[in-house]
Formats: C-alpha cells, structure tokens, sequence
C-alpha cells in the first residue's frame, strides 16, 4: 500500500486538493496498488480559499513524519485567504524539505509550487506555476532559484509542478503514475473519465 500525504494550508483551493483525494481515492479503491490518502493541517480546522466550508483534517502536519509516508501533495492557495502565512510557515516547508531530502514524490498544482520552492528542494531545478497575471508568480519562483518553464505540467526527477487549477487532475494522475505505474495511471484516467 501507498500513503500519500496532502497538506491543507489555510486558504487552499479546495479544488485543487479535492483532484489529489479522488484522483488517490480512484487509484486505492480500482488501481494495481492499494493508495491511502492523508489529509493534514496546521489547525484542527482548515478554511478554503473562497469560505462555503470548511475542512477538518485527518491529521495536525506536527503528527506526521515523513517515514510514514510514500509521497506528499500539496494544492495551490489564495493570498487573499491567507494560504501564504501557512504555506510558508516552518511547519509546512518543513515537511515538504523533508520529502525532498528523502527523494520521495512531491507534487504541487499551480501556487503550491512556491512553498515547495521556499522549501529549497527546488533550487536549480525545472518548475512552473500559475502562468496569468502579467508572470507574477513565475517571478517569485525564479526568485527563489528555479528554472522556470513555460508548460502546463513540469517533472523534474521526484518533484511535479504546474500552471493553474486546470491541470489539477493530470498532476495528480502523474502522481499515481510516479506511486505506482504509467499503466494504471492509464487505467485510471479511463475509469475517471478524463480521456
């Protein structure tokens, strides 16, 4: 079994995040290899970017090691919602350099690609992220060491980035493929519809 951890800054987008839980939960409940998936957050409740609910976390980020797991997920966020004061916090680049370090997967979509950078684990390397708004946020990311790349979707050894909300499935397929095989990667796009 694959376990999978998706961490849930406050302000993320609970699209973004809800590709990463269907996408894994398709994979564990139909896929080749059984995959689990734990959310975590920095409270016992997490707010989404644009409020109509909120999340309750399987577990506080403090609780989890990087041992107990084979990857980690993490969506993009707004800065009006606030995603940026725990998508930087220590906390958070904590476990996600940690991932890096042990060369498990990390994958992120559209802004979550920043904390992963602000980690360090993606410093002269190849990424992306979200594309509008005149490159404001390609300039962050090239501030903080990356090689930025004008594709929708970036894999560069272990790490998975990419450009907007739209590419949220396919980074999430991309991660089952790392977990676990192009295959059933495949078979799961199939299952889901998105052919």
């Amino acid at each position: 079994m694959k376990r999978v951890l998706v961490v849930l800054p406050n302000g993320f987008e609970v699209f973004e995040a809800a590709a990463f839980v269907d996408v894994l939960g398709w994979a564990g409940e139909y896929g080749s290899d059984r995959i689990d998936v734990t959310t975590a957050g920095l409270s016992s409740e997490v707010s989404c970017t644009f409020g109509g609910f909120r999340v309750i976390p399987d577990a506080q980020l403090s609780e989890c090691n990087v041992e107990d797991f084979d990857a980690v997920a993490i969506p993009g966020g707004f800065e009006t919602a606030g995603f940026y004061e725990e998508a930087f916090s220590e906390p958070v680049l904590g476990i996600l350099r940690a991932f890096g370090e042990h060369e498990k997967p990390v994958a992120s979509i559209c802004v979550g690609a920043l904390p992963v950078a602000k980690s360090g684990i993606l410093e002269g390397r190849r990424a992306t992220t979200y594309h509008l708004s005149d490159g404001h946020r390609r300039k962050q990311l090239a501030a903080l060491g990356v090689e930025v790349i004008d594709e929708r979707l970036v894999v560069d050894g272990n790490v998975i980035t990419s450009t907007s909300p739209a590419t949220a499935i396919d980074v999430a397929l991309e991660l089952v493929k790392m977990l676990t095989s192009s295959g059933n990667a495949a078979r799961i796009r199939h299952l889901m519809g998105f052919e």
